[in-house]
């Protein structure tokens, strides 16, 4: 009773933190024929089409259109997402700043959270300026890996090999960044209890984020952690069709060579992103930011209703 009380508090601070920045809060569909290509994507299908893995798409065509400040919250799906952290249905808040960058956004995200942390009474930590460090730093920290974002696949295997991680048989890129970042930088950010802001992705992980000016090798993106939990992850927006679809393009045959669905490309998407102003934009996990808030260890505490109690 009193985490869903915390949760509706939590809901009415975000509304009201937006509203009193001029940021319009927009709604998206929720059935979609592209639910989005990236190689960790497991979507939900639903008639013609797929339950969305994120508003993201949308939110961009409606940048494209003209609107600068825009939020939204709401249900996203992504099917075999199961754990204390994970659920298949979850809340996502979403907000964009056409001609806004990462500094933008990320103060934002500190004003936010502290923001809800006020209005529930919480003790998580929310201090501020939160601690920022590269995820080069991160790795070469906790991992004992040297990640640069240019090296090849086999080179990077090497080095986390070297490092004592057990890759098993993942030999592409993402894969073996992940083998060494879930095996020791997660769980050393779980420790973590002061908010941290982990940017500078390596450029294989830009997902669609631009590339940094000057840094080709790393990703305008970062991603948030609060009381040890991952809780948001930001970009600065790829507005290059070119490049996007090309992306895309590497995204599908990732899937295929591993076997997984293939989805659509959002022909729509890239049509539109020409006219999309240099923007950032960030999603959060609502559920999450509720779990720190309140100190849960599992995401059933935060909601009325789980997948196993329906």
């Amino acid at each position: 009773m009193a985490a869903l009380e915390t949760r509706a508090r939590v809901l009415r601070a975000i509304r009201a933190f937006f509203d009193e920045r001029d940021f319009l809060e927009v709604e998206t569909p929720l059935l979609v024929p592209s639910p989005g290509l990236e190689v960790h994507l497991r979507a939900v299908p639903a008639g013609a089409g797929w339950l969305i893995t994120s508003p993201e798409y949308q939110m961009k065509r409606l940048l494209a259109a003209g609107f600068e400040r825009i939020y939204t919250v709401c249900k996203c799906f992504r099917a075999d997402e199961r754990g204390p952290h994970h659920s298949v249905e979850f809340t996502m808040l979403e907000w964009y700043r056409a001609g806004g960058d990462l500094a933008d956004i990320r103060a934002d995200l500190e004003d936010l959270v502290a923001a809800c942390a006020d209005a529930v009474g919480s003790a998580c930590d929310v201090s501020r300026p939160w601690q920022r460090m590269t995820v080069a730093d991160a790795m070469r920290r906790w991992a004992g890996v040297d990640v640069r974002g240019d090296e090849s696949a086999e080179e990077l295997r090497r080095a986390v090999v070297a490092a004592g991680v057990d890759v098993g048989t993942a030999t592409a890129w993402d894969d073996v960044f992940f083998c060494a970042f879930v095996d020791r930088v997660d769980p050393a950010l779980a420790r973590h209890r002061r908010p941290v802001v982990l940017e500078d992705w390596p450029a294989p992980l830009a997902a669609l984020a631009r590339r940094k000016p000057g840094a080709p090798h790393v990703a305008e993106r970062f991603e948030a952690y609060l009381g040890g939990l991952e809780l948001a992850n930001a970009f600065g927006e790829l507005v290059d069709p070119v490049e996007q679809r090309a992306r895309f393009e590497a995204d599908l045959a990732a899937r295929r060579a591993r076997g997984l669905p293939e989805y659509p490309i959002d022909e729509k998407l890239l049509a539109a992103l020409a006219d999309v102003p240099p923007s950032a934009g960030i999603a959060l996990g609502v559920d999450r930011l509720v779990m720190a808030l309140v100190g849960a260890g599992d995401i059933r505490e935060v909601v009325a209703f789980s997948a196993d109690e329906l």
